[in-house]
């Protein structure tokens, strides 16, 4: 095995000039690997570039040079066999304490090429065949692209981009870093929240909040929140809501699909002239539809999951005119309407499809006692392929009175369940700014607990001309 060749004591390192201690192989300051340092001749002989060895070389080894004089360097061992390739030494660094980067020395100049003398030309560097300038060195470095750029760009570039709606997403965290495909911030390692995990709409007068709550790992709610026009060119406001059933496969995918496909739905039939309640109906059923839809899988994915059941959520709406309120549900998704005039009663518009609703209407429990059970929730009427059968529930009203419908999932109305405690919670100006009071309403549940995903979304009635037309 080959070994490291001996060298001479030095009291000062080659490159930077620190003082070294005995037995030092690297050092301090600059990180030079004095291993490479061979020993120093006792006539100190300077050769030149061009190799050839001029007399007195040790006594005009301190006389100054004429500017065109070749820069002198140490005596590098002639190899034994064939001419080595040429080493790669350490560059002096730019300032101590900068570890030096490893680079290939550069071939001699021809014979009798002039080579300028450099500022550092006094300081020894038998590291190489050749001297360095420091400073075009630092000069070309300089110049040089940075092989590790930072991964957070300059905040105030981030947050202009994200205010201009340009470049990359910027971190909720750090404010800075950009966010990659995974999720995860390149700066700060933050993930992200997804799209649906806090959702915000507003169209013309009617607006939506949803939120993943602080319990679940996804939020399994939708909405849609859209105006249109009726034949006579009154306005008409649509909310959906859908709460995807925890149970079951998919349920984020069923909560979309059923509230985008009864939002279009009557967005279709209402400019023609169907009564709303009947639009309602034909929304649900075409919202139940496009569930049943994401049931259909190939046969070889029932088999790699045959526990798995249908996607399935349920459903609530609300259609508001001049003059009419119209509501449709499946499931326990719920419909309040909250008057302006607060000396007035809050009503709640629906009956839930679920257990303890259904122990309720048959006598058997009271309401307190029957939505205290663990069973309450326990819906029995939902969108999706496995249900019983399909029985949308619709009804219209003609309030007397300005107001506002409030219509919600059971992330809610856990927390106001009463039609009352719903009244106390939303805000007195919810009906000329109902997407503030769908905000406060999100915040109400969350500070409750946020035990679920909460959705809201607020349409004023009567409906107003304000973003009239399909949305």
């Amino acid at each position: 095995m080959s070994q490291m060749p001996q060298q001479a004591a030095l009291s000062k390192c080659p490159s930077c000039e620190e003082p070294l201690e005995s037995g030092d192989r690297f050092c301090g300051a600059c990180g030079y690997d004095l291993s490479v340092v061979p020993a120093r001749p006792r006539d100190e002989p300077t050769i030149a570039v061009n190799g050839s060895v001029p007399p007195q070389a040790s006594a005009d080894r301190d006389r100054p040079r004429p500017p065109s004089a070749p820069p002198a360097a140490p005596s590098w061992p002639a190899p034994d066999g064939p001419a080595a390739p040429p080493a790669h030494l350490p560059d002096p660094p730019a300032d101590r304490g900068t570890p030096a980067r490893s680079t290939p020395v550069p071939p001699p100049p021809a014979p009798g090429a002039h080579v300028p003398p450099s500022a550092s030309e006094e300081d020894p560097a038998p590291s190489s065949g050749v001297r360095f300038d420091r400073r075009a060195q630092a000069e070309e470095r300089a110049a040089q692209p940075d092989e590790y750029p930072l991964q957070a760009p300059d905040p105030r570039v981030a947050a202009e981009q994200a205010a201009t709606g340009g470049g990359a997403a910027v971190c909720v965290a750090c404010r800075a870093g950009r966010v990659d495909d995974d999720g995860y911030c390149e700066n700060c390692g933050h993930a992200q929240p997804r799209e649906r995990d806090h959702m915000e709409q507003e169209r013309g007068p009617v607006a939506a909040v949803s939120d993943r709550g602080l319990r679940h790992h996804r939020n399994e709610d939708a909405f849609a929140v859209s105006t249109t026009a009726l034949p006579d060119g009154s306005p008409a406001s649509v909310a959906i809501v859908c709460d995807g059933v925890s149970s079951a496969t998919r349920p984020d995918e069923a909560s979309l699909a059923a509230s985008r496909a009864a939002n279009e739905s009557l967005l279709a039939a209402l400019p023609r002239g169907t009564h709303p309640q009947q639009a309602m109906h034909d929304a649900i059923v075409a919202a139940s539809e496009a569930v049943n839809a994401l049931a259909d899988e190939p046969a070889a994915a029932r088999e790699h999951a045959p526990h798995q059941n249908a996607p399935a959520c349920t459903i609530v709406g609300a259609v508001v005119t001049a003059g009419l309120l119209v509501v449709g549900w499946v499931g326990d998704s719920r419909v309040y309407w909250i008057p302006v005039d607060r000396s007035t009663p809050a009503a709640r518009l629906t009956e839930d499809d679920s257990w303890a609703a259904q122990m309720v209407a048959a006598g058997l429990m009271g309401e307190a006692e029957a939505y205290a059970d663990q069973r309450a929730h326990a819906i029995t009427g939902w969108l999706g392929a496995d249900a019983y059968e399909l029985e949308p529930h619709t009804a219209s009203f003609k309030p007397d009175r300005p107001g506002v419908v409030v219509v919600c999932t059971d992330g809610l109305w856990n927390y106001a369940e009463s039609a009352d405690e719903m009244a106390e919670a939303v805000p007195a100006d919810a009906a000329v700014r109902p997407l503030h009071a769908a905000r406060v309403l999100v915040g109400h549940a969350l500070d409750g607990g946020g035990h679920d995903n909460v959705t809201v979304a607020l349409v004023p009635f009567p409906a107003v001309p304000q973003g009239a037309g399909s949305a």
